[in-house]
């Protein structure tokens, strides 16, 4: 290697270093102070009152108020994910559970943020906690037995522009079905506990919920009208829309749904601004994983240290990311 060569590798290199570290500095002026024992006042995006969302945010926010000297953490009922993100973008939460597929189209400005060129970076990952299968929902009693079939019904697809929506845009075009520019089915733009109610009055034919299982507005719903799903094949989702993995519901998680039904999934993801301090973060996350069993809601039994780097393609923020690697995990952070 000639000396010019040499000297054109080390002053690139020393560019690339200079480029890191510039980017640290900057994440890092971001940030707010804090330390342990020092009052901070936070909110956080959730769902609609009738989701997993709520409930489950809840559950957090108090287990940092129990355990995390001086935190207070307000929770917001929301339209969901696609919301989340906007309330995130323009300062207005500091945390915020969305679907995974939803904060990578919110930092690339796509899908749902495609239209009116929105671009959202400044959140960052805490990390996955559970996985949020795909349920098409319909009366036991019904003649519709697939996707295929859902053409010409009443559909509830979510609430406008919710990550839920954008899922049956999905689901339904890759079987062959569209209500955006065409009216294959009559949809109706409704949240999970409007839609459950939509069913359960015979106004909608069918109903398609983003969340945990069992979900409370599906468990309501049975009360009153028994109920099938509808099995989603995920290979003709893979490669157009990679988010989604293969998910079984498993038999009896309703009552007289008997036996396993192949959907897919998404993943629940927790994010944060990235102006959330990095001690802040790390505490929250530490009390996340190794105190998860005092949030008292069933999807927490889910939260796992392990996979809670699976299936999130944004960095991580500073903090989560200290803690998971304390933890041997390494994962992409800023």
């Amino acid at each position: 290697m000639s000396a010019r060569i040499r000297w054109v590798v080390v002053f690139l290199t020393a560019l690339a270093l200079a480029a890191g570290i510039a980017a640290g500095v900057e994440a890092a002026a971001k940030e707010k102070p804090w330390k342990p024992g020092q009052s901070a006042e936070l909110i956080m995006a959730s769902g609609g009152v009738g989701g997993t969302y709520y409930p489950l945010a809840g559950g957090i926010a108090k287990l940092w108020k129990d355990t995390i000297p001086g935190v207070n953490v307000t929770v917001q009922a929301t339209g969901a994910s696609v919301a989340n993100i906007r309330l995130l973008g323009r300062n207005e939460v500091d945390l915020a559970l969305v679907q995974n597929d939803i904060a990578a189209y919110g930092r690339t400005g796509t899908e749902s943020f495609a239209e009116k060129k929105e671009k959202y970076t400044n959140y960052l990952a805490i990390a996955a906690l559970y996985p949020e299968p795909v349920q098409i929902v319909v009366p036991a009693n019904s003649s519709i037995r697939g996707i295929e079939d859902l053409k010409g019904k009443a559909v509830v697809v979510g609430a406008a522009a919710s990550g839920t929506e954008l899922a049956s845009r999905q689901i339904l075009a890759a079987y062959g079905i569209r209500y955006t520019d065409r009216k294959d089915i009559k949809p109706l733009y409704l949240g999970f506990a409007e839609g459950a109610t939509a069913l359960r009055e015979n106004s909608a034919d069918a109903l398609v919920i983003v969340g945990g299982i069992p979900n409370a507005a599906l468990a309501d719903v049975q009360t009153v009208t028994p109920i099938r799903l509808l099995p989603i094949d995920a290979n003709k989702l893979r490669k157009d829309h990679p988010f989604y993995v293969e998910f079984v519901v498993p038999a009896n998680t309703y009552k007289g749904v008997s036996s396993d039904v192949k959907v897919v999934a998404l993943k629940a993801i927790l994010v944060v601004r990235d102006e959330i301090s990095s001690q802040l973060t790390y505490e929250m996350t530490k009390a996340l994983f190794e105190k998860a069993a005092a949030i008292g809601h069933a999807k927490a039994r889910e939260f796992d240290g392990k996979l809670a780097v699976q299936g999130v393609t944004i960095p991580f923020h500073p903090g989560a990311a200290r803690y998971f690697k304390e933890k041997g995990i390494e994962v992409q952070a800023p």
